[in-house]
């Protein structure tokens, strides 16, 4: 036996980032303000299974997939040799590792690619945005949760082989993935270390970390958002939602006696029911003339909720009943749930104060887009 180089520099660097992409992704999953971070390890995820799918054919020896190249059938009789004490060592992916490897790559392209479309089609931003509608990118979206389920799983059960195997075998598994050296016969064929194309790919990951996390971030809010924002704090990297129609006379009028509500954010009807109603406006009067009523009312009707030009707008309304008449976006069952997790303390803070200031938590709130990564609670 002799101890030689098996797992080559990018080998092991593409190891350990798609584990830490992964891991963060996951644990940045739930919260919409680290949407930005999960989005980020999301491309990243995808960048190094692209690189791990070209390097399986150019890398070297053990990391091409011709030197783990087992039939499905092959990784279960291994499987049941090693669950009964049995197993041959192999120096490189054993038979049932490879499965795994193979599992892990397929399941995290699905995830990446699923994540894409979601981003595409519910967040409408990203790579393929404007080419996915909302309702295929909540389809999308599940498909995304299924398959981020399933490749946790998978990832639990590669730890438990690693486990088995380094106890079985006497070695530790994952020391020889940080560097790269196993025990090997006499006859085995070293790999080469390619330490450039190691150094090429940190280089690449940083590069690609600092214009996402640095010099996006250090960008005025103003120049993303399009708007003064009055010096509030940013969140990690807020995605600007799509310019929605405006209108100067309407911005006017509402906004002379409170922040102005964008017509997405609720129903056509709920609007109409509201210009009807105008002598007895929560308490007041607005005393519009005919000619100012029918600009606003127009073009109230004319960009509701039911045009469906952003998230927020398609997913309030799918949760009005068609014979309610919401005149409040907080009455809705869509703003009750998004909110439902707020502790009341955040609702009296000096900066806050009512359900209504939308504006103290959503940077975007003025434009009507509320993205989800630019909410940010000014606790």
């Amino acid at each position: 036996m002799k101890r030689i180089l098996i797992w080559d520099v990018p080998t092991r660097l593409f190891h350990w980032l798609l584990a830490i992409s992964f891991a963060v992704a996951w644990l940045t999953s739930a919260k919409d303000q680290w949407l930005s971070v999960h989005t980020f390890f999301g491309y990243l995820m995808l960048g190094l299974i692209g690189f791990r799918l070209t390097w399986g054919v150019a890398g070297g020896h053990y990391a091409r997939f011709t030197s783990f190249l087992y039939s499905p059938m092959t990784g279960l009789a291994y499987l049941r040799q090693i669950l009964s004490g049995g197993g041959a060592r192999y120096v490189g992916h054993n038979p049932a590792g490879s499965q795994a490897a193979y599992l892990l790559l397929a399941l995290g392209l699905v995830v990446g690619v699923t994540g894409l479309f979601t981003q595409g089609g519910e967040e409408q931003h990203g790579a393929v945005a404007g080419m996915v509608s909302f309702t295929l990118g909540r389809m999308f979206k599940e498909a995304h949760e299924i398959t981020a389920i399933l490749m946790l799983l998978m990832v639990f059960g590669h730890l438990a082989g690693v486990a088995i195997e380094s106890w079985l075998h006497k070695e530790n598994l994952p020391l020889s993935m940080v560097t790269g050296m196993k025990d090997a016969p006499e006859d085995a064929p070293a790999s080469k270390p390619y330490r450039l194309t190691g150094a090429l790919m940190l280089v690449v990951v940083s590069a690609f970390g600092g214009w996402w996390f640095f010099y996006a971030l250090h960008q005025p809010i103003e120049a993303r958002l399009g708007y003064q924002v009055g010096g509030k704090d940013v969140p990690h990297v807020a995605f600007v939602g799509a310019k929605l129609p405006d209108n100067a006379q309407w911005r006017e009028e509402c906004g002379s006696c409170h922040m102005v509500f964008h017509p997405s954010l609720l129903p056509a009807r709920s609007w109409q029911k509201m210009m009807a109603e105008q002598d007895k406006h929560f308490g007041t009067d607005l005393a519009l003339d005919a000619a100012a009523s029918k600009v606003l009312l127009a073009f109230m009707v004319n960009n509701a909720a039911e045009k469906s030009a952003t998230e927020a707008a398609l997913k309030i309304n799918g949760s009005i009943k068609p014979d309610a008449f919401p005149l409040r976006i907080t009455e809705t069952q869509y703003w009750a749930d998004k909110h439902r997790d707020i502790a009341e303390s955040d609702w009296r803070l000096a900066r806050v104060k009512s359900k209504t200031n939308c504006a103290a938590c959503h940077l975007d709130a003025e434009a009507g887009t509320f993205e989800d990564a630019a909410m940010h609670i000014p606790r």
